[in-house]
């Protein structure tokens, strides 16, 4: 059970009650991140996220911050998408009003100095320097940005060395102020807690501030003007020992009725030990150590992508054993029993995960921000059950397009043209 209320500013808040639990989990999230920034201001969704951390007038430290929560316990954190940003505070359900003293203190008091702006700056390339020499961490944010090409959607989270040097603090500000807005702000309470005294606490905390014009929405993604016309591959060269691929098709957008289909046509393909990609390519062939396959929607698109950790000399070989994979279930139904665990898998995966107050939160949270309208777990698990093997094979037959794939790789390879020789049997 849940329920959708509103501040008196506009604000919504999803309540999600839980007497299994001592917790509670404070969400806040903002419709804002990567797609919306300009590419001078690339960068700048997360850099602000790092610097509600950085301290305000009554903490003026990070080390205030962090020792006010550790000091019941408490888990927190942050995190940046293209489509949103999210900052949360778990902890015992007695302890509720610190959460919300806390996150409305950093989010609406963060002073943004100077000196704090520096630091942070060199922290955060630092950061994209981490993901540049992890080739199992940037194959993804590669094959997005050739996916995406041309879209802000295919820029990374994180921005680039060269625009965090340029992003400074009046411009950064201004950008807060356009979507730090009520408008724009969801904030989902799941676990123990008595809806009164909660309710009383955010309309204190959050629903106090004023509402203001939102920012320009984002640039939608037109599948119809993306020009994929053939196969597309994005070659990163490394002297590496293993291949890094990740091997992606534009999909469907949060909310899409496809979804529930979507997502069990990539659970059979790579989404559990005993998939049909790990099978495969992992168990009988043994030529990778991990391969899976996931769906990433954002707003207005998604993708599916395959990704997998190759040998070098063994990589084609791959590959081709990945495409046949995409093919066959593109052209024969599954059979009941593998869709029937899968159905399964997705079941268990997601009542596991819900057990935790954050992941509850986040699972309100999301829906609200970016689709407005809000599906229970029950009643995305009745669409799933409902899957038919044709369902099955009709999204992966929309999905698995010769001239709409993106191959991105990491490897010993000077060309990488000669790889999509292989998108030729799809």
């Amino acid at each position: 059970m849940f329920k959708l209320i509103k501040l008196k500013n506009g604000t919504r808040v999803v309540l999600v009650p839980s007497h299994d639990t001592q917790a509670v989990t404070l969400l806040v999230q903002y419709e804002i991140g990567s797609r919306y920034e300009t590419l001078k201001l690339n960068g700048a969704s997360h850099y602000i996220e790092h610097m509600m951390f950085k301290g305000t007038e009554r903490r003026p430290t990070t080390m205030d911050i962090s020792r006010d929560l550790d000091s019941v316990g408490a888990e927190y954190n942050a995190f940046t998408g293209k489509d949103y940003t999210g900052y949360y505070i778990k902890l015992p359900a007695d302890q509720f009003g610190l959460a919300a003293d806390m996150l409305s203190d950093m989010l609406h008091g963060s002073l943004y100095r100077e000196t704090d702006l520096r630091s942070e700056r060199n922290v955060i390339i630092e950061e994209i320097r981490m993901y540049e020499d992890n080739p199992m961490m940037l194959v993804d944010t590669l094959m997005e940005e050739e996916l995406y090409r041309g879209s802000p959607l295919g820029r990374s989270i994180a921005g680039s060395v060269e625009t965090m040097n340029g992003i400074d603090r009046k411009p950064l500000l201004k950008y807060r102020d356009e979507y730090y807005v009520p408008e724009r702000t969801v904030i989902a309470v799941a676990g123990r807690f008595d809806e009164a005294a909660v309710t009383e606490l955010l309309e204190k905390h959050f629903g106090t501030r004023p509402a203001r014009r939102s920012g320009a929405n984002y640039r939608r993604f037109e599948l119809k003007k993306a020009g994929y016309r053939a196969p597309r591959v994005k070659l990163r060269t490394r002297e590496t020992e293993q291949v890094q691929m990740a091997l992606g098709f534009p999909a469907y957008a949060y909310g899409d009725e496809r979804m529930a289909a979507l997502n069990v046509m990539s659970n059979i393909l790579g989404g559990t030990m005993s998939s049909r990609l790990f099978t495969t390519v992992r168990e009988k062939a043994g030529l990778a150590y991990f391969v899976h396959s996931s769906v990433n929607p954002y707003q207005d698109i998604g993708n599916l992508m395959v990704q997998a950790g190759l040998a070098k000399d063994k990589f084609e070989k791959g590959l081709q054993l990945i495409v046949r994979e995409l093919k066959r279930i593109s052209e024969k139904p599954v059979a009941a029993a593998e869709l029937s665990r899968a159905k399964e898998n997705i079941k268990g995966r997601l009542t596991l995960a819900l057990e935790d107050s954050s992941r509850l939160a986040d699972w309100y949270a999301k829906q609200e921000l970016l689709i407005r309208k809000t599906e229970s777990p029950e009643e995305k698990l009745k669409k799933i059950f409902a899957v038919t093997p044709a369902q099955v094979q009709r999204v992966a037959h929309d999905i698995f397009r010769r001239e709409r794939m993106t191959l991105a790789l990491i490897g010993p390879y000077d060309k990488g043209d000669k790889f999509l020789a292989h998108a030729k049997s799809l």
